[in-house]
């Protein structure tokens, strides 16, 4: 799974750069580009919502072992964990954003 991760991103810089590097016609044309927006955006939402969704669960997993080892320091530990959580969702808001402009260049 790790190879996989690793192996990815360059495959993808790969796939972009391909009709460049054998000059094809494809590439010249300005609606080529667009797909390749399309394509960022895409990338763009799910890998931040994935992210997302991963930090935000295990941040409450952590709190709520917290909790049951210790429930008389829920008070203390509630708390950052919404803070954490807001800081979290705020991160995919961004990326939520920035999809947004590129949807404005397809």
């Amino acid at each position: 799974m790790k190879k996989w991760l690793a192996v990815a991103p360059a495959m993808a810089v790969l796939l972009m750069l391909a009709p460049d590097a054998f000059a094809q016609e494809g590439a010249t044309d300005p609606t080529y580009y667009k797909g390749l927006v399309g394509l960022g955006v895409g990338l763009t939402m799910g890998l931040a919502v994935l992210g997302g969704g991963l930090g935000q669960g295990n941040a409450i997993r952590a709190a709520l072992e917290g909790i049951s080892r210790n429930p008389q320091a829920s008070g203390k530990i509630t708390v950052p964990m919404f803070a954490g959580l807001a800081f979290i969702e705020s991160l995919v808001i961004f990326a939520f954003i920035t999809a947004f402009f590129l949807v404005g260049k397809i």
